[in-house]
Protein backbone atom coordinates (compact mmCIF):
# COMPACT_ATOMS: atom_id res chain seq x y z
CA UNK A 1 0.00 0.00 0.00
CA UNK A 2 1.14 3.34 -1.48
CA UNK A 3 1.36 6.16 1.29
CA UNK A 4 -0.99 8.26 -0.83
CA UNK A 5 -3.87 6.01 -0.16
CA UNK A 6 -3.37 7.07 2.79
CA UNK A 7 -6.12 10.74 3.48
CA UNK A 8 -3.85 12.90 6.16
CA UNK A 9 -5.78 14.58 8.65
CA UNK A 10 -5.31 18.01 9.31
CA UNK A 11 -6.59 18.47 12.45
CA UNK A 12 -4.11 19.38 15.76
CA UNK A 13 -3.27 16.26 18.13
CA UNK A 14 -5.84 18.02 20.71
CA UNK A 15 -8.70 17.84 18.57
CA UNK A 16 -7.91 14.60 17.70
CA UNK A 17 -7.74 13.14 21.55
CA UNK A 18 -10.92 14.70 22.69
CA UNK A 19 -13.32 11.30 23.03
CA UNK A 20 -16.90 11.83 21.55
CA UNK A 21 -19.59 11.39 23.17
CA UNK A 22 -20.05 6.58 23.64
CA UNK A 23 -16.83 6.15 21.09
CA UNK A 24 -14.79 3.15 21.95
CA UNK A 25 -11.34 4.25 22.88
CA UNK A 26 -9.09 3.31 19.68
CA UNK A 27 -6.23 0.76 20.31
CA UNK A 28 -2.49 1.27 19.20
CA UNK A 29 -1.06 -0.96 16.56
CA UNK A 30 1.00 -3.05 17.70
CA UNK A 31 3.65 -3.17 14.22
CA UNK A 32 4.06 -1.06 11.57
CA UNK A 33 2.30 -1.16 8.27
CA UNK A 34 4.76 -3.03 6.07
CA UNK A 35 5.55 -0.83 3.03
CA UNK A 36 4.06 2.37 4.96
CA UNK A 37 6.03 5.34 5.69
CA UNK A 38 6.09 6.29 9.46
CA UNK A 39 4.83 9.43 10.63
CA UNK A 40 7.70 11.51 12.27
CA UNK A 41 6.41 12.81 15.61
CA UNK A 42 5.80 16.12 16.47
CA UNK A 43 8.30 18.47 17.14
CA UNK A 44 7.99 19.78 21.08
CA UNK A 45 7.40 23.18 21.50
CA UNK A 46 9.48 24.86 24.32
CA UNK A 47 7.18 26.08 27.16
CA UNK A 48 4.59 24.27 25.70
CA UNK A 49 2.32 21.43 27.89
CA UNK A 50 2.28 17.95 26.77
CA UNK A 51 -0.17 16.21 24.88
CA UNK A 52 -1.18 14.08 28.16
CA UNK A 53 -1.09 17.33 30.31
CA UNK A 54 -3.29 19.55 27.72
CA UNK A 55 -6.10 16.50 27.45
CA UNK A 56 -9.35 18.53 29.18
CA UNK A 57 -11.96 16.21 30.39
CA UNK A 58 -15.97 16.48 30.94
CA UNK A 59 -15.42 18.43 34.31
CA UNK A 60 -13.08 21.12 33.04
CA UNK A 61 -15.36 21.38 30.05
CA UNK A 62 -18.68 24.09 30.44
CA UNK A 63 -21.78 22.32 29.79
CA UNK A 64 -23.59 23.36 26.87
CA UNK A 65 -27.34 24.69 26.86
CA UNK A 66 -30.28 22.45 26.77
CA UNK A 67 -32.27 22.37 23.83
CA UNK A 68 -34.44 19.55 24.25
CA UNK A 69 -34.69 18.01 20.88
CA UNK A 70 -33.90 14.43 22.22
CA UNK A 71 -31.03 14.31 19.50
CA UNK A 72 -28.51 13.98 22.02
CA UNK A 73 -27.95 12.25 26.00
CA UNK A 74 -25.17 14.46 26.81
CA UNK A 75 -24.87 16.16 29.91
CA UNK A 76 -26.62 19.73 29.13
CA UNK A 77 -27.65 23.01 31.55
CA UNK A 78 -30.86 24.46 31.62
CA UNK A 79 -31.13 27.68 29.73
CA UNK A 80 -31.19 30.95 31.63
CA UNK A 81 -35.21 32.31 32.59
CA UNK A 82 -35.45 36.25 31.40
CA UNK A 83 -37.54 37.52 33.58
CA UNK A 84 -40.38 40.28 32.25
CA UNK A 85 -41.93 42.90 34.75
CA UNK A 86 -44.97 44.08 33.79
CA UNK A 87 -45.42 47.98 33.67
CA UNK A 88 -48.30 47.56 36.94
CA UNK A 89 -45.91 46.21 38.59
CA UNK A 90 -43.20 48.65 38.07
CA UNK A 91 -45.62 51.53 39.02
CA UNK A 92 -46.65 49.75 42.75
CA UNK A 93 -42.76 49.24 43.36
CA UNK A 94 -41.74 52.78 42.48
CA UNK A 95 -45.05 54.29 44.43
CA UNK A 96 -44.26 51.60 47.51
CA UNK A 97 -40.31 53.16 47.35
CA UNK A 98 -41.85 56.55 47.35
CA UNK A 99 -44.15 56.11 50.41
CA UNK A 100 -41.03 54.53 52.25
CA UNK A 101 -38.44 57.24 51.63
CA UNK A 102 -40.88 59.65 52.83
CA UNK A 103 -41.59 58.40 55.75
CA UNK A 104 -38.13 58.36 56.35
CA UNK A 105 -37.34 61.70 55.82
CA UNK A 106 -40.49 62.89 57.63
CA UNK A 107 -39.32 60.80 60.41
CA UNK A 108 -35.75 62.50 60.29
CA UNK A 109 -37.12 65.50 60.05
CA UNK A 110 -39.12 65.06 63.45
CA UNK A 111 -36.03 63.84 64.95
CA UNK A 112 -34.02 66.14 64.01
CA UNK A 113 -36.53 69.20 64.83
CA UNK A 114 -36.98 67.30 68.07
CA UNK A 115 -40.99 67.40 68.26
CA UNK A 116 -41.12 63.67 69.56
CA UNK A 117 -41.44 63.84 73.23
CA UNK A 118 -38.06 62.80 75.20
CA UNK A 119 -36.10 62.82 72.19
CA UNK A 120 -32.97 66.14 72.27
CA UNK A 121 -33.21 68.24 69.07
CA UNK A 122 -30.06 68.03 66.91
CA UNK A 123 -27.63 70.85 68.37
CA UNK A 124 -26.34 73.32 66.09
CA UNK A 125 -23.00 72.82 65.16
CA UNK A 126 -19.91 75.39 66.49
CA UNK A 127 -20.11 78.67 64.80
CA UNK A 128 -23.74 78.51 63.96
CA UNK A 129 -26.04 81.57 64.54
CA UNK A 130 -28.66 80.72 67.06
CA UNK A 131 -31.68 81.46 66.45
CA UNK A 132 -33.60 84.36 68.64
CA UNK A 133 -36.39 82.89 71.42
CA UNK A 134 -38.88 85.04 73.35
CA UNK A 135 -37.91 85.25 76.85
CA UNK A 136 -40.46 83.55 78.73
CA UNK A 137 -41.43 86.20 82.00
CA UNK A 138 -41.75 84.42 85.50
CA UNK A 139 -42.58 85.72 88.82
CA UNK A 140 -41.77 84.23 92.02
CA UNK A 141 -45.00 82.54 93.35
CA UNK A 142 -44.10 80.31 96.88
CA UNK A 143 -40.50 80.65 96.04
CA UNK A 144 -41.13 78.62 92.49
CA UNK A 145 -40.02 80.30 89.67
CA UNK A 146 -43.10 79.27 87.31
CA UNK A 147 -45.07 80.08 84.06
CA UNK A 148 -46.69 83.80 84.57
CA UNK A 149 -50.05 82.13 84.64
CA UNK A 150 -49.17 79.08 87.16
CA UNK A 151 -47.47 81.46 89.22
CA UNK A 152 -49.85 84.12 89.21
CA UNK A 153 -52.82 81.92 89.83
CA UNK A 154 -50.35 80.14 92.71
CA UNK A 155 -50.56 83.51 94.52
CA UNK A 156 -53.89 85.16 93.86
CA UNK A 157 -56.41 82.30 94.17
CA UNK A 158 -56.13 81.60 97.94
CA UNK A 159 -57.06 85.42 98.25
CA UNK A 160 -60.08 85.16 96.27
CA UNK A 161 -63.11 83.78 98.12
CA UNK A 162 -66.43 82.47 97.49
CA UNK A 163 -69.57 84.22 98.66
CA UNK A 164 -73.14 82.84 98.91
CA UNK A 165 -75.97 85.19 100.03
CA UNK A 166 -79.06 84.26 102.11
CA UNK A 167 -82.63 85.24 102.45
CA UNK A 168 -85.79 84.83 104.48
CA UNK A 169 -88.96 84.15 102.51
CA UNK A 170 -92.36 83.90 103.42
CA UNK A 171 -94.34 81.58 101.71
CA UNK A 172 -97.57 82.67 100.90
CA UNK A 173 -99.31 79.53 100.84
CA UNK A 174 -98.10 78.07 104.46
CA UNK A 175 -97.11 81.04 105.62
CA UNK A 176 -93.70 79.53 106.78
CA UNK A 177 -90.58 81.18 107.08
CA UNK A 178 -87.80 79.65 104.92
CA UNK A 179 -84.20 80.81 104.53
CA UNK A 180 -83.20 80.29 100.75
CA UNK A 181 -79.64 80.87 98.99
CA UNK A 182 -80.22 83.89 96.71
CA UNK A 183 -77.13 84.31 95.24
CA UNK A 184 -73.97 83.87 94.72
CA UNK A 185 -70.09 85.81 94.38
CA UNK A 186 -66.46 85.99 94.72
CA UNK A 187 -64.82 88.66 97.27
CA UNK A 188 -61.48 89.65 97.61
CA UNK A 189 -59.42 89.35 100.93
CA UNK A 190 -57.33 93.18 101.04
CA UNK A 191 -56.50 92.51 104.85
CA UNK A 192 -54.91 89.60 106.69
CA UNK A 193 -57.51 90.52 109.60
CA UNK A 194 -60.55 89.17 107.31
CA UNK A 195 -61.56 92.56 105.64
CA UNK A 196 -63.30 91.32 102.38
CA UNK A 197 -63.74 93.66 99.28
CA UNK A 198 -66.87 92.78 96.98
CA UNK A 199 -69.53 94.39 94.85
CA UNK A 200 -72.71 95.64 96.70
CA UNK A 201 -75.02 93.69 94.37
CA UNK A 202 -73.41 90.47 95.45
CA UNK A 203 -74.68 90.81 99.24
CA UNK A 204 -77.82 93.53 98.39
CA UNK A 205 -81.21 91.92 99.92
CA UNK A 206 -79.49 89.53 102.22
CA UNK A 207 -80.09 88.65 105.63
CA UNK A 208 -77.00 86.42 105.61
CA UNK A 209 -73.37 86.34 104.45
CA UNK A 210 -71.40 82.72 103.90
CA UNK A 211 -68.10 82.92 102.83
CA UNK A 212 -65.68 80.27 101.77
CA UNK A 213 -62.11 80.70 102.80
CA UNK A 214 -60.43 77.48 101.59
CA UNK A 215 -62.26 75.03 102.30
CA UNK A 216 -64.21 76.24 105.76
CA UNK A 217 -67.25 78.23 105.44
CA UNK A 218 -67.58 81.66 107.75
CA UNK A 219 -70.26 83.53 108.45
CA UNK A 220 -69.59 87.43 107.59
CA UNK A 221 -70.59 91.32 109.02
CA UNK A 222 -71.36 94.02 106.54
CA UNK A 223 -68.94 96.37 107.19
CA UNK A 224 -70.14 99.19 104.73
CA UNK A 225 -71.76 99.19 101.36
CA UNK A 226 -71.85 102.29 98.45
CA UNK A 227 -74.54 101.52 96.10
CA UNK A 228 -73.42 104.24 94.09
CA UNK A 229 -69.89 103.04 93.23
CA UNK A 230 -71.26 99.33 93.62
CA UNK A 231 -68.92 98.73 95.94
CA UNK A 232 -68.89 96.82 99.92
CA UNK A 233 -67.00 95.27 102.43
CA UNK A 234 -67.31 92.59 105.00
CA UNK A 235 -65.79 90.77 107.20
CA UNK A 236 -64.61 87.61 108.87
CA UNK A 237 -63.37 86.85 112.36
CA UNK A 238 -60.02 85.78 112.76
CA UNK A 239 -56.71 86.72 111.21
CA UNK A 240 -53.69 85.77 108.87
CA UNK A 241 -55.74 85.57 105.72
CA UNK A 242 -53.86 85.79 102.93
CA UNK A 243 -54.32 89.18 101.51
CA UNK A 244 -54.15 90.32 98.07
CA UNK A 245 -51.42 92.42 96.74
CA UNK A 246 -53.05 95.64 95.55
CA UNK A 247 -51.48 97.28 92.35
CA UNK A 248 -52.32 100.09 90.46
CA UNK A 249 -55.15 101.02 87.55
CA UNK A 250 -53.70 104.43 86.39
CA UNK A 251 -50.70 102.34 85.00
CA UNK A 252 -52.63 100.20 83.16
CA UNK A 253 -51.97 99.76 78.79
CA UNK A 254 -54.18 98.29 76.66
CA UNK A 255 -53.25 94.87 75.75
CA UNK A 256 -51.91 94.25 78.94
CA UNK A 257 -51.76 90.37 80.18
CA UNK A 258 -54.32 90.27 82.73
CA UNK A 259 -56.04 87.23 84.64
CA UNK A 260 -60.01 87.13 86.57
CA UNK A 261 -60.32 84.73 89.05
CA UNK A 262 -63.52 83.94 90.93
CA UNK A 263 -66.88 81.39 91.30
CA UNK A 264 -68.77 82.16 88.09
CA UNK A 265 -71.59 79.61 88.59
CA UNK A 266 -71.12 78.64 92.21
CA UNK A 267 -67.57 77.06 90.48
CA UNK A 268 -64.85 78.69 93.31
CA UNK A 269 -61.44 79.38 92.85
CA UNK A 270 -62.23 79.64 88.82
CA UNK A 271 -59.04 81.31 86.95
CA UNK A 272 -59.36 83.03 83.16
CA UNK A 273 -56.97 85.21 81.40
CA UNK A 274 -57.28 87.75 78.55
CA UNK A 275 -55.88 91.19 78.33
CA UNK A 276 -57.05 94.54 78.61
CA UNK A 277 -59.48 95.14 75.76
CA UNK A 278 -60.36 99.49 76.64
CA UNK A 279 -60.03 101.39 79.48
CA UNK A 280 -62.12 104.29 81.23
CA UNK A 281 -65.60 102.51 79.50
CA UNK A 282 -68.54 104.50 80.92
CA UNK A 283 -72.51 105.06 80.22
CA UNK A 284 -72.66 101.32 82.18
CA UNK A 285 -75.68 101.59 84.08
CA UNK A 286 -77.12 99.20 86.41
CA UNK A 287 -80.56 99.04 87.96
CA UNK A 288 -80.60 97.02 91.71
CA UNK A 289 -83.84 96.09 93.95
CA UNK A 290 -83.30 99.07 95.68
CA UNK A 291 -80.79 101.44 94.11
CA UNK A 292 -79.59 102.36 90.61
CA UNK A 293 -75.47 102.58 89.87
CA UNK A 294 -73.99 104.49 87.05
CA UNK A 295 -70.30 102.93 86.37
CA UNK A 296 -67.58 105.53 85.00
CA UNK A 297 -63.98 105.01 84.11
CA UNK A 298 -64.33 101.02 83.44
CA UNK A 299 -61.26 98.50 82.61
CA UNK A 300 -63.16 96.49 79.94
CA UNK A 301 -61.33 93.13 79.20
CA UNK A 302 -61.86 89.86 77.36
CA UNK A 303 -60.88 87.57 80.15
CA UNK A 304 -63.73 85.07 80.80
CA UNK A 305 -66.48 86.66 83.42
CA UNK A 306 -69.64 85.07 84.17
CA UNK A 307 -71.85 85.38 86.41
CA UNK A 308 -70.81 84.22 89.85
CA UNK A 309 -67.75 86.27 88.93
CA UNK A 310 -68.85 89.38 90.31
CA UNK A 311 -66.57 91.02 93.29
CA UNK A 312 -63.41 88.79 92.64
CA UNK A 313 -59.86 89.93 91.16
CA UNK A 314 -58.83 90.90 88.21
CA UNK A 315 -54.93 91.10 88.54
CA UNK A 316 -51.87 91.49 86.62
CA UNK A 317 -49.09 89.53 85.58
CA UNK A 318 -47.53 90.04 88.94
CA UNK A 319 -50.09 88.57 91.09
CA UNK A 320 -50.68 92.29 91.86
CA UNK A 321 -54.88 93.35 91.92
CA UNK A 322 -56.04 95.74 89.59
CA UNK A 323 -59.60 95.86 89.38
CA UNK A 324 -63.03 94.41 90.79
CA UNK A 325 -64.41 92.48 88.25
CA UNK A 326 -68.22 93.88 88.36
CA UNK A 327 -70.06 93.58 85.10
CA UNK A 328 -70.38 91.99 81.40
CA UNK A 329 -71.75 92.84 78.41
CA UNK A 330 -74.46 89.78 77.46
CA UNK A 331 -76.90 88.62 74.84
CA UNK A 332 -78.51 86.65 76.87
CA UNK A 333 -81.72 87.51 76.01
CA UNK A 334 -83.52 83.97 75.00
CA UNK A 335 -80.81 81.97 75.56
CA UNK A 336 -81.35 82.14 79.58
CA UNK A 337 -78.98 83.49 82.10
CA UNK A 338 -76.57 85.86 81.22
CA UNK A 339 -73.23 84.40 79.95
CA UNK A 340 -69.30 85.60 78.78
CA UNK A 341 -69.13 87.31 75.42
CA UNK A 342 -65.70 88.18 75.46
CA UNK A 343 -66.84 91.41 77.24
CA UNK A 344 -66.29 92.19 80.91
CA UNK A 345 -66.05 95.39 83.15
CA UNK A 346 -64.09 95.73 86.31
CA UNK A 347 -63.78 98.66 88.36
CA UNK A 348 -60.30 100.32 88.30
CA UNK A 349 -58.47 99.48 92.14
CA UNK A 350 -57.49 103.12 92.58
CA UNK A 351 -60.93 103.84 93.31
CA UNK A 352 -62.20 100.29 94.63
CA UNK A 353 -59.54 100.51 97.31
CA UNK A 354 -59.86 104.63 98.11
CA UNK A 355 -63.77 103.27 98.82
CA UNK A 356 -63.20 100.24 100.67
CA UNK A 357 -61.21 102.37 103.49
CA UNK A 358 -63.95 104.73 104.05
CA UNK A 359 -66.15 102.03 104.53
CA UNK A 360 -63.90 100.54 106.51
CA UNK A 361 -63.30 103.86 108.42
CA UNK A 362 -66.95 105.40 108.29
CA UNK A 363 -68.97 102.72 107.12
CA UNK A 364 -69.91 104.85 104.38
CA UNK A 365 -68.28 107.09 101.56
CA UNK A 366 -68.07 109.72 99.56
CA UNK A 367 -67.46 110.96 96.92
CA UNK A 368 -66.34 113.52 94.13
CA UNK A 369 -69.29 116.03 93.42
CA UNK A 370 -69.21 118.98 91.00
CA UNK A 371 -72.72 120.17 91.78
CA UNK A 372 -74.53 120.55 88.26
CA UNK A 373 -77.75 118.30 86.36
CA UNK A 374 -76.58 118.25 82.82
CA UNK A 375 -78.02 116.80 79.42
CA UNK A 376 -75.97 115.20 76.27
CA UNK A 377 -75.57 117.79 73.16
CA UNK A 378 -74.95 115.82 70.51
CA UNK A 379 -74.91 117.27 66.66
CA UNK A 380 -78.35 116.51 65.95
CA UNK A 381 -79.50 118.25 69.20
CA UNK A 382 -76.67 121.25 68.00
CA UNK A 383 -78.39 121.33 64.76
CA UNK A 384 -82.23 121.57 65.88
CA UNK A 385 -81.30 124.49 69.37
CA UNK A 386 -78.60 126.51 66.59
CA UNK A 387 -76.14 125.76 69.40
CA UNK A 388 -71.97 127.18 69.03
CA UNK A 389 -70.84 123.47 69.69
CA UNK A 390 -71.36 120.14 68.19
CA UNK A 391 -70.73 118.27 71.41
CA UNK A 392 -70.79 118.94 75.09
CA UNK A 393 -73.28 118.65 78.11
CA UNK A 394 -75.61 121.31 78.07
CA UNK A 395 -75.99 122.54 82.24
CA UNK A 396 -80.15 122.04 82.90
CA UNK A 397 -79.40 122.58 86.79
CA UNK A 398 -76.50 124.03 89.69
CA UNK A 399 -76.92 123.22 93.09
CA UNK A 400 -77.95 126.03 95.00
CA UNK A 401 -74.40 126.67 97.40
CA UNK A 402 -72.76 123.60 95.45
CA UNK A 403 -69.22 123.94 93.98
CA UNK A 404 -70.00 124.92 90.52
CA UNK A 405 -72.72 127.49 92.00
CA UNK A 406 -69.58 128.77 93.57
CA UNK A 407 -67.44 128.89 90.47
CA UNK A 408 -69.94 131.42 88.71
CA UNK A 409 -71.52 128.16 86.56
CA UNK A 410 -74.97 128.88 85.14
CA UNK A 411 -78.14 126.99 84.01
CA UNK A 412 -77.28 127.20 79.98
CA UNK A 413 -73.59 127.04 79.56
CA UNK A 414 -72.28 123.98 77.75
CA UNK A 415 -69.69 122.24 79.07
CA UNK A 416 -67.24 121.11 76.31
CA UNK A 417 -63.66 119.79 79.01
CA UNK A 418 -63.23 119.31 82.92
CA UNK A 419 -59.78 118.64 83.15
CA UNK A 420 -58.22 116.63 80.55
CA UNK A 421 -61.61 114.88 79.77
CA UNK A 422 -63.27 116.16 77.04
CA UNK A 423 -67.07 116.52 77.45
CA UNK A 424 -69.31 115.12 74.96
CA UNK A 425 -72.34 113.73 76.96
CA UNK A 426 -73.79 113.34 81.01
CA UNK A 427 -71.15 110.31 80.97
CA UNK A 428 -68.50 112.00 80.73
CA UNK A 429 -69.18 114.52 83.34
CA UNK A 430 -70.06 111.45 85.82
CA UNK A 431 -66.61 110.46 84.69
CA UNK A 432 -63.93 113.02 84.97
CA UNK A 433 -65.55 113.94 88.00
CA UNK A 434 -65.11 110.53 89.60
CA UNK A 435 -61.34 110.60 88.11
CA UNK A 436 -60.88 113.31 90.89
CA UNK A 437 -60.70 113.35 94.70
CA UNK A 438 -62.56 115.56 96.78
CA UNK A 439 -61.21 118.81 97.39
CA UNK A 440 -59.14 119.11 94.08
CA UNK A 441 -59.72 122.17 91.54
CA UNK A 442 -60.46 121.63 88.03
CA UNK A 443 -60.49 123.69 85.20
CA UNK A 444 -63.95 123.39 83.30
CA UNK A 445 -63.98 124.53 80.08
CA UNK A 446 -67.31 125.88 78.70
CA UNK A 447 -69.48 127.74 76.06
CA UNK A 448 -72.20 130.57 77.27
CA UNK A 449 -73.90 132.32 74.39
CA UNK A 450 -71.35 132.84 71.82
CA UNK A 451 -68.04 133.24 74.36
CA UNK A 452 -65.86 130.59 75.40
CA UNK A 453 -64.73 130.40 79.22
CA UNK A 454 -62.42 128.89 81.88
CA UNK A 455 -63.97 128.75 85.11
CA UNK A 456 -61.76 126.99 88.38
CA UNK A 457 -64.21 124.48 90.28
CA UNK A 458 -63.27 122.82 93.48
CA UNK A 459 -64.84 119.49 94.11
CA UNK A 460 -67.10 118.83 97.03
CA UNK A 461 -68.61 115.74 98.92
CA UNK A 462 -72.03 114.53 97.96
CA UNK A 463 -72.77 114.06 101.11
CA UNK A 464 -72.90 117.34 101.95
CA UNK A 465 -75.95 117.69 99.35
Amino acid sequence: MNPEDFEHDNRVPSELLVPGPEVAPVSAPTAPVPGATPIPPLPEVAGAPSVSEATPTLDDEPLRVCDYTGESDAPCEEPARVRHWSSAAVVTGASLGAVVGGILVAGGMVWALGLVPGVTPLKATQGAVPVSTQATVTISAKGTALEVPEAVANKVVPSVVNITTYASRTDQFSGQTKTLETANGSGVIIRQDGYILTNYHVIEGADRVSVTVGVEDKTATVVGVDATTDLAVIKIEGTGYPAVEIGRSNDLRVGQFVMAIGSPFGLDKTVTSGIISALQRSEQVRDGANSSTTYANLIQTDAAINPGNSGGALVDATGKLVGINTLIQSPSGEVGAAQSAGIGFAIPVDFASSIAEQLITDGKASHAYLGVSTQTVDEEVAQLYQLPVKSGAFVAFVQPGGPSDVAKLKRGDIITRIGDTAITGVADVFAATRLHKIGDTLPVELVRADQKLTLQVTLGSDTSR
